[in-house]
């Protein structure tokens, strides 16, 4: 089974459901998307 197959079926799964889940509620935060925008930024100056 390769790695992707793996993790879809993990996915998939309830407990990967749940992880799915909780990751879409910090992503709703706004403090967490502030980072998020940060993080963003430094890279993309980085690069150039």
């Amino acid at each position: 089974m390769s790695l992707m197959q793996r993790i879809s079926t993990f996915l998939r799964s309830p407990k990967g459901q749940q992880l799915v889940d909780r990751g879409r509620r910090e992503l709703a935060k706004p403090g967490t998307q502030q980072k998020l925008r940060g993080l963003a930024a430094r890279l993309s100056n980085r690069r150039r």
